[in-house]
């Protein structure tokens, strides 16, 4: 919902019910992700994709059918069986849709909502989507303080509150199962809930020229990107104007102290750029021992060696070395610091998919990763 929010909200303070696709359920190579979504507004425009161009035909038409009849259904795509260029998935993946009526009636609390996701505040968007028909579509919004809305019992939100909660902490969108009364070894619901939290952090050591580089690139990935250096000649925001913010410190103390903080999670990627070991071990001490989603480090094959011998004198152990990705990168052949980003950023992807870096005409089976 995210990149529609600007349209729907508009919509939505105009008094005019919108028709919303979202993309609860995926299977196989789908082309978009749970939480894409698709808009049929009230002037005949379309905005927004749930499957990359594939279906977004029959999905307008359902949408504004939905909007007709005021009541939300779940719809199933795939790959139709006598023609694949039918009303259906020609990637072969399968997509669930929840299509709903958005309006002040049936969504009251979206401006809250959007509020809070332009604020970068945590919130999440819980909706039935499998149990008794009439129940189909009701929604449960649910902040790290507050609720708004009902999924159709007292037991029922209680339980779902606790899970988002759990999911919205970790900037997860999934489903959950419950029972009819929210029994949670019971069966017969199914929730989807969509997280909106903060965007995941990039951390970038060092105020170097491939910084900037890297940093425009995290920016562009959806990352919220801190360049970090101990030396306040370099580390200026005129430097690094793609960061969010440029900060003064020695890496190390300032890892710290975010994770003291807790403004980092395993969300959190770690990119160590500075290749001087004053700098680089101090740093990497801190962020091997925390389950972040990726820490690379740069530097030639010497000073690997180097950096991985002081630290294990440091006390770092082997568990902890087998997560360090040094030298930073994918093979790319990367020259440039904009390409040394590009196989940087690759990495990263490929790290968080579990994508193994071939050229795909070499490589058979799906493309999209779980």
């Amino acid at each position: 919902m995210r990149e529609v929010l600007g349209d729907l909200l508009g919509w939505w303070r105009s008094g005019e019910p919108v028709g919303m696709a979202t993309v609860v359920r995926t299977w196989r190579s789908s082309p978009r992700p749970p939480g894409a979504t698709m808009l049929a507004g009230p002037d005949g425009t379309a905005v927004g994709s749930v499957s990359g161009g594939c279906v977004e035909g029959a999905v307008y038409e359902l949408a504004q059918e939905v909007v007709r009849t005021g009541r939300p259904v779940v719809q199933r795509y795939g790959v139709s069986d006598d023609d694949a260029f039918a009303v259906g998935l020609t990637c072969g993946g399968i997509i669930e849709l929840l299509v709903e009526p958005v309006s002040r009636t049936t969504f009251p609390a979206l401006e809250r909502v959007a509020a809070a996701i332009e604020r970068r505040d945590p919130v999440a968007v819980v909706s039935l989507v499998e149990g008794p028909e009439e129940r189909i579509g009701r929604r449960l919004v649910v902040w790290p303080g507050s609720t708004d809305g009902t999924l159709g019992s007292p037991r029922l939100d209680a339980a779902a509150t606790d899970d988002a909660r759990g999911l919205l902490a970790a900037g997860r969108t999934d489903m959950l199962h419950y029972g009819l009364d929210g029994e949670r070894r019971g069966e017969g619901l199914t929730l989807f809930v969509a997280s909106y939290a903060p965007p995941a952090r990039m951390l970038v050591f060092g105020a170097i020229d491939f910084a900037a580089s890297v940093a425009k690139i995290g920016t562009f990935l959806g990352y919220h990107v801190t360049v970090c250096d101990a030396r306040p000649v370099f580390a200026t925001p005129k430097r690094f104007p793609g960061a969010d913010e440029v900060i003064v410190d020695w890496p190390h103390r300032y890892l710290q102290g975010e994770i003291d903080a807790g403004r980092v999670d395993d969300r959190t990627v770690v990119c160590v750029l500075t290749h001087d070991p004053k700098f680089d071990v101090p740093v990497l001490r801190v962020a091997l021992g925390r389950d972040f989603a990726y820490v690379g480090a740069m530097g030639s094959r010497r000073t690997h060696d180097d950096r991985m011998a002081r630290l294990r004198e440091a006390g770092v152990g082997e568990a902890e070395l087998a997560r360090l990705s040094s030298p930073i990168g994918l093979d790319l052949g990367a020259r440039t610091p904009e390409e040394t980003a590009v196989s940087i950023a690759a990495e990263i992807i490929a790290g968080r998919w579990g994508g193994g870096g071939a050229r795909l005409t070499t490589t058979a089976g799906r493309i999209h990763h779980d």
